[in-house]
């Protein structure tokens, strides 16, 4: 009878050292739910008072009489954790809110600032991190924010975004972390704030054209002064003389009157029309410096297109691959050069086969005046090089067409390699000097067949494309 009484009591107290086990799972389950609920995560503070009751709880092994302490120290962790988990949980539900200041456009390669402003409503100070959007192809600086809001404060964070890419970009969510006022939790949240970014070519340049063409320094960039043949007899206007205009045009009876020297400055031919073609296919995939042929294109395209609509002429632009992705029919002012920087801003090269004869033939359709007509591609095997040559040379007579080809600073480097005892570089160098000499056969059968040719590298196009069109301009070819 003793014996099974005290198998009784020794069972009795063998459960009652598992309630705190059982107690600690009753705890971890409820709390493991709400935080992967309200993404709500423990910190290493919670694993800390947590390591406290299981060391607790395996004491209760070898001392019972420590089990009302266990029960205490228990209970005690519960509360901490349960009320620390509520303050967190109920201060960032709805007391947080985030404010995002953004251009709505960019250029491609500068730096754009960017602000958030992040408000609290609480009566608790938040401490943790704050971290916005970022698109693809674009790196920031500092990509994060540390965060320290006292109750009824707010905090702005600044960053620099650049772009490694055109086209329109969305930012959609910010990237919050709070810890609770006891450091046992720490919560993440994401909150929903649309914003459009379009991020254009590099327009610097134009107003580097702008400011050099005012003070009549456009050789520091490439462009060249160019002779024109004859000499327009429109008169435009009397302006001021400057160092680089020539003497013969001076307005003596001006000049006397306002004792100041005073030119007579003529209007060129104007109403004229300018029609790129911009080819968005394979050819155009290559990068150099870290950005595609195409965006190299398209930069100097719009520089040449600024400057034939300062010169009075209309510009329009078609945008091909092996379908029509845009086309902006040819007219003058200066809004027409906000169509076309909207026309061309997301356009990208894509890896199929560009169709030149649609191209020409929808070109054809909707351009029936004379025109100069500019394709910009890239040349790489005997099958588009034909079609360029033949579709660039039937259509001069009705008009005046100018062929730009990219060049591959690789294939040159490779061909200038000087010859040493290395066979493979000296094979690989003569390689590439045959693929030039082909090239260069492509341009001169351009050339025998009237077709206007700029031969630059990507890198390199604006100026000798621009120096062309005013070379066009001066001879009054078109």
């Amino acid at each position: 009878m003793n014996d099974a009484i005290t198998q009784v009591a020794k069972d009795e107290f063998q459960s009652l050292t598992q309630i705190p086990w059982l107690f600690l799972g009753l705890i971890a389950l409820p709390l493991i739910i709400a935080s992967w609920r309200a993404k709500i995560y423990p910190t290493p503070w919670w694993a800390v008072l947590l390591s406290v009751s299981v060391i607790a709880s395996l004491a209760t092994v070898f001392v019972p009489s420590m089990i009302i302490a266990v029960w205490i120290i228990d209970g005690s962790i519960l509360t901490l954790a349960v009320v620390d988990f509520l303050l967190i949980y109920l201060a960032t539900n709805q007391g947080i809110n985030v404010f995002r200041s953004l251009p709505r456009t960019c250029s491609l390669g500068v730096p754009v600032a960017s602000e958030l402003t992040v408000e609290n409503s609480t009566l608790l100070t938040l401490v943790g991190a704050v971290c916005d959007d970022l698109p693809e192809h674009f790196t920031a600086t500092p990509e994060k924010h540390s965060l320290r809001l006292p109750p009824r404060g707010r905090m702005t964070a600044h960053r620099k975004l650049l772009p490694g890419r055109r086209g329109a970009f969305e930012l959609e969510y910010v990237y919050l972390s709070f810890f609770s006022p006891l450091k046992l939790w720490n919560r993440h949240r994401k909150i929903e704030l649309h914003d459009r970014l379009n991020v254009y070519p590099d327009m610097k340049q134009l107003s580097d054209y702008a400011l050099l063409a005012r003070t009549n320094r456009l050789s520091l960039i490439g462009v060249r002064r160019t002779r024109r043949i004859g000499q327009d007899s429109d008169f435009e206007r009397l302006r001021d003389y400057s160092r680089d205009d020539n003497y013969r045009h001076i307005d003596w009876r001006s000049t006397a009157r306002r004792r100041k020297l005073t030119v007579r400055q003529f209007q060129s031919d104007q109403s004229q029309r300018v029609v790129f073609l911009l080819d968005c296919g394979r050819m155009m995939t290559n990068e150099q410096n870290g950005y595609s042929l195409l965006d190299h294109a398209l930069n100097s395209v719009l520089m040449m297109a600024y400057v034939a609509l300062h010169q009075g002429d209309s510009v329009g632009m078609l945008c091909f691959s092996d379908t029509i992705h845009a086309y902006i029919p040819p007219r003058g002012g200066s809004s027409q050069m906000n169509r076309l920087i909207q026309a061309g801003f997301d356009q990208f090269p894509r890896l199929v086969e560009s169709r030149y004869d649609q191209a020409f033939l929808y070109l054809s359709t909707h351009c029936k005046r004379r025109s100069l007509v500019v394709l910009t591609t890239n040349v790489i095997d005997e099958v588009n090089a034909g079609a360029v040559v033949d579709y660039l040379s039937n259509i001069n007579g009705q008009h005046l067409p100018l062929g730009v080809l990219l060049r591959d600073r690789e294939m040159f480097d490779a061909a200038d390699a000087p010859s040493n005892q290395d066979h493979l570089q000296m094979y690989r160098a003569a390689a590439a000097a045959d693929i030039l000499l082909w090239r260069h056969q492509v341009i001169k059968d351009l050339e025998h067949r009237g077709v206007l040719c700029v031969d630059a590298f990507p890198d390199e196009l604006t100026a000798p494309l621009v120096n062309q069109y005013l070379d066009i301009k001066a001879k009054h070819l078109l």
